[in-house]
């Protein structure tokens, strides 16, 4: 059974969640940003109450929400080109931050919550201090932007952003290759950056074949590798990467194509959101343990 939470008079297009699971924030093309009261504890169907909303919280469309790790604080990025901060107490404004060019798609805090990382249309992506907004430097996720000139027309940006468990990995997921901006003719691809001093990018993560198609969803699971979820002219899919390999070492075609996907904290559970008005849970199973008397890696049995 669905809970309805009806606040927005248009597209829901950014989805937060507080750390304790107990308080979502959603942000819309209507330019509001909501803040809805305590879940119920026991998970029923019940929808939560509005706490506070914001209107206008940007001019145009409201295209990313993201919640701070410690549950303080809710950042909020759209069409005006800018990312804001907001108490997630009382939605009191914090703090406005300005730099990006083009519409703002996308924005994560890092694990320890003292920076933040916003991606825009053009796949730039700014780090930006947590503490008093101030711009530390620019990343380049531009391998997921074309300025096509045939349609003089942009296309591109961050469709998702995640970051690994160890904060030093961030994946922006969209399109790359694009060969025709009208008609979305691209592959979809992640752009994995180094978080450590230099920033680059270190690989280029698109599936095999390169199938036309967005990478609407990025996850990094904890065990190292990332999870992207792609759709398009090719159907949808479920790709899984090795950071250290340009191609999916795994891939699971989907039922339908995909517009979003979320990792459950369990890191056993995605989430998709699909083009047919549904959400399909997909399993993972648990890796099974060594037996004890295993044969050693060079293929000897252990003696005794």
């Amino acid at each position: 059974e669905a809970a309805v939470m009806a606040a927005h008079e248009s597209w829901v297009r950014g989805i937060g969640c507080s750390p304790d699971g107990r308080r979502v924030f959603t942000g819309g093309c209507d330019e509001r940003l909501v803040a809805w009261g305590n879940a119920p504890a026991d998970q029923s169907a019940e929808a939560p109450t509005v706490a506070w909303t914001v209107e206008p919280a940007h001019v145009g469309w409201i295209r990313g929400v993201t919640v701070s790790p410690d549950g303080a604080t809710v950042a909020s990025c759209g069409n005006d080109q800018l990312v804001k901060l907001w108490r997630a107490d009382t939605g009191e404004a914090v703090a406005e931050l300005s730099g990006h060019e083009s519409h703002v798609y996308n924005l994560i805090f890092h694990p320890d919550g003292s920076r933040l990382f916003s991606g825009d249309l053009k796949g730039v992506v700014i780090e930006w201090d947590a503490a008093n907004g101030k711009e530390l430097r620019r990343l380049d996720a531009s391998t997921i932007y074309k300025y096509d000139a045939g349609f003089r027309a942009d296309i591109g940006g961050l469709r998702a952003i995640a970051i690994n468990p160890g904060g030093d990995r961030l994946a922006c997921a969209g399109v790359t290759n694009v060969t025709n901006a009208f008609a979305g003719v691209g592959n979809a691809a992640i752009s994995l950056l180094d978080l450590s001093a230099e920033g680059k990018q270190v690989q280029l993560l698109k599936p095999k074949g390169n199938p036309n198609g967005v990478m609407w969803g990025a996850a990094c699971h904890p065990d190292g590798f990332v999870i992207g979820a792609a759709g398009g002219g090719a159907g949808g899919y479920l790709y899984f990467f090795r950071e250290d390999a340009a191609e999916p070492f795994h891939e699971l075609k989907l039922p339908n194509t995909v517009r979003a996907m979320a990792l459950h904290p369990d890191g056993l559970r995605i989430f998709v959101a699909h083009h047919d008005n549904k959400v399909r849970v997909y399993s993972m199973t648990e890796k099974p343990a060594e037996p004890e008397n295993a044969a050693s890696e060079s293929g000897d049995a252990p003696k005794g």
